[in-house]
């Protein structure tokens, strides 16, 4: 049974899809709830509820209605996350834009982790959890520094809490995508400025598919992962390499 945040679109959409096929049963859980259950009818056993990760009360009553639908919790995937990107390089970002980032990317992210892990630990079954970070997570991201800095936080929560809940039998994971085929990358893929600077950083020559985002997180979220906890995979094109 997993439990998927960002579920509505994207990569959260993608993942929850992907996690379908492989035969869970899967919790679609948004901010928007119609982008939910879009995303639940295509998923055989299912249910899409409200989330806002910014508000662990919203959290906790994502995963109790999970409980109360499916009677336990195996696997939570954070995928809930949300950038603005500075016009100029001198352009300072506006405070309300700041909190925003910081309470969904990594509040949220660990809001998510701390309702599941209760769930988890409570039941004494062990569990996997994989946050979503980014190569931004890996060195200075002008005109996204604040994203920059959340995906470093995303980073290190989870290689932490992979230790602390290790006992538990809780694997966490982080995965680092590059630049992926999103409705949060849209804008910046549109300007064929943007889109050819990026594109020549990437080895492969070409953006990645929300897709193959998914199917490394359906490898850590399965037995053959089960030697990795507090691990980094970078799947991003060969922009790092």
């Amino acid at each position: 049974m997993a439990f998927v945040t960002g579920a509505g679109s994207g990569i959260g959409a993608a993942t929850a899809r992907r996690l379908g096929r492989d035969g869970f049963s899967v919790v679609c859980a948004d901010v928007d709830l119609s982008g939910g259950r879009r995303t639940a009818a295509e998923i055989p056993s299912s249910l899409a509820v409200v989330v806002d990760v910014r508000e662990p009360e919203s959290c906790e009553s994502a995963v109790a209605q999970t409980l109360e639908r499916f009677g336990r919790l195996d696997a939570a995937v954070a995928a809930a996350g949300v950038n603005v990107k500075a016009k100029t390089r001198g352009d300072l970002m506006a405070i309300e834009e700041f909190r925003r980032i910081l309470e969904i990317n990594l509040s949220g992210t660990f809001f998510t982790a701390r309702a599941a892990g209760k769930a988890m630990i409570k039941a004494r079954r062990g569990g996997r959890m994989v946050f979503l970070g980014s190569i931004a997570s890996r060195g200075g991201t002008p005109g996204s520094a604040v994203y920059a800095a959340t995906k470093g936080g995303v980073l290190l929560l989870g290689q932490s809490l992979a230790i602390e809940w290790a006992p538990f039998g809780i694997h966490v994971n982080i995965i680092g995508p590059g630049v992926i085929e999103t409705p949060m990358t849209a804008l910046i893929r549109s300007s064929p400025e943007t889109n050819a600077e990026l594109l020549s950083r990437i080895p492969l020559k070409r953006y990645g598919k929300p897709e193959e985002i998914a199917a490394v997180i359906s490898f850590l979220l399965s037995a053959d992962a089960g030697y990795m906890t507090g691990s980094y995979v970078t799947v991003d094109g060969g922009w790092l390499a």
